[in-house]
């Protein structure tokens, strides 16, 4: 991240990165690396330190060891702080240090993770200045090798990779797991209550991501990622959670802390209650995800294949519950077209695996029970006088999640169900150009107050009308969206309108 600060009297940039290096998905740096350099005359500056463990529970015990080396411990937490100017004290807890950068001059601030029980018997030395910028340059190329196996072309080329780089970003490399945000309960509205804690690994938006990585030719956290599942799942697919903590972790109990949060905005969130829902499409992404990486030519060996008729055979029991669906409704739960069409998903690719790879499974089962699940789904979730496909059985309002229906092969894109869905869609939740997932409130998900349109609902959109030949509004809503973007080209998953 390049930062230029600017003064009356020069110019300077600031450069952050978590620094990387080959080979070091088992042994990483752990640090923190700012680079403060002079491009022009003088810039004076002013550094704070303010470490914080547990939520801002507990203040750092501060230790300075020689060679402007300092020690922060918290509990069985620890950082090692370093720069080639001498900090100071600020009080008990903190360090401070104003200082001036010169054009061509480089200050350097290292803040390494590291355990308390290292930091006795193992004090890391001080690094030189030459180590750090080795070590920026170092990050530096690995992100352009990674990103150079990007392939596609095209004005949006760009846009997309750096979309690609934050996912990547997100990704524990250890684990192979996708985190859905690094960071939580930020508000879905100014001031509202909407505010969620995303550091874990959800499977279908992580199945989302990895499939778009794939296709553009980052295939290897594909793999990463469909091991990941299958480790913290254990091989049981009846004991599957549709979220996980980045090492796996299954225990993400929801807690309510007393602080604020952006802007004021409370309650303040760790762990997270969904991770108990039932929600049925979680089945579906997994055998989909398998499915595309066979067509990539890696078919499941002997033990993914009996998990993945697990997977197929608890959808086969179970799609006929009523489940939380895709946006982890807290209010009762129903019975979600989208839901139901994932079952689908999960015995059609089912299917496709055993014929394509000549496995055995209860083949004429799974056919009948396929057809079950298409013939509810066309009648029970299909409104014919509104020409829409809807939210949920018995229900009239439609959501964003009707979108995916063809993108899964459930319906083809110009099908009349579907363009009259997705004219729906736009009549009833497009907001200022944006989607909606849903019109919210306690009588639809159970929360009080509003939220933002979503931004990867109106991508959706986009390519349903891109698929279905019109491509002026297609464009419209794609650049529209394009414009939700910040000044580093990361867009949110809510927009304010």
């Amino acid at each position: 991240l390049s930062t230029t600060l600017s003064s009356p009297d020069g110019e300077a940039r600031v450069l952050d990165c978590f620094t990387i290096h080959r080979g070091g998905r088992d042994q990483p740096y752990a640090q923190l690396l700012r680079v403060v350099e002079g491009v022009r005359g003088r810039v004076d500056l002013q550094l704070r330190l303010h470490a914080r463990f547990d939520y801002g529970e507990v203040r750092p015990w501060l230790r300075y060891h020689g060679e402007r080396l300092y020690s922060l411990i918290g509990g069985q937490n620890g950082l090692v702080v370093a720069s080639d100017i001498e900090l100071e004290r600020a009080g008990q807890h903190d360090l401070e240090r104003t200082f001036t950068v010169r054009a061509q001059e480089r200050v350097h601030l290292s803040i390494q993770f590291v355990s308390p029980h290292e930091l006795e018997f193992n004090f890391p030395a001080a690094l030189e200045a030459q180590e750090l910028d080795r070590r920026l340059d170092e990050t530096i190329t690995w992100w352009q090798e990674w990103s150079s196996q990007i392939r596609l072309d095209g004005a949006y080329a760009p846009g997309v990779a750096r979309s690609a780089i934050v996912l990547k970003a997100l990704t524990n490399a250890p684990s192979g797991a996708m985190v859905a945000a690094a960071t939580t309960s930020l508000p879905e509205s100014p001031g509202g209550s909407r505010n969620w804690d995303y550091r874990f690994s959800w499977i279908r938006d992580s199945s989302f991501s990895v499939r778009s990585l794939a296709d553009i030719g980052c295939h290897r956290e594909a793999d990463g990622f469909r091991r990941f599942i299958e480790r913290s799942a254990a091989g049981a697919a009846d004991d599957l959670q549709i979220m996980y903590g980045v090492d796996g972790e299954r225990r993400l109990t929801e807690i309510i802390l007393p602080l604020e949060g952006y802007r004021g905005a409370r309650p303040v969130r760790i762990g997270n209650a969904a991770s108990t829902q039932l929600q049925l499409d979680a089945y579906g992404e997994l055998v989909e995800l398998s499915w595309r990486w066979h067509l990539r030519g890696h078919s499941p060996d002997d033990d993914y294949w009996r998990f993945l008729v697990e997977l197929v055979e608890v959808a086969a029991h179970r799609w006929e519950e009523p489940d939380r669906g895709m946006w982890e409704v807290r209010g009762n739960p129903r019975h979600f077209v989208h839901s139901k069409v994932m079952c689908w998903v999960a015995l059609d690719r089912g299917l496709k695996l055993a014929e394509s790879c000549l496995r055995q499974a209860p083949i004429r089962r799974w056919q009948r029970i396929r057809a079950q699940i298409r013939k509810a789904v066309e009648t029970k979730g299909y409104d014919r006088r509104q020409h829409t496909f809807v939210q949920a059985f018995g229900s009239k309002a439609v959501d964003a999640s009707l979108l995916l229906l063809p993108t899964v092969g459930f319906v083809e894109y110009d099908d009349d169900r579907m363009v009259g869905t997705v004219a729906a869609v736009r009549a009833r939740l497009e907001v200022d150009g944006l989607v909606l997932r849903y019109r919210s409130g306690p009588s639809a998900d159970g929360l009080k107050g509003k939220e933002g349109s979503f931004l990867a609902c109106t991508f959706w959109l986009a390519e349903c009308l891109a698929r279905q030949g019109d491509l002026d509004q297609a464009r419209e809503v794609f650049d529209r969206v394009l414009a939700t973007s910040n000044d580093l080209g990361l867009f949110a998953e809510e927009y304010d309108t």
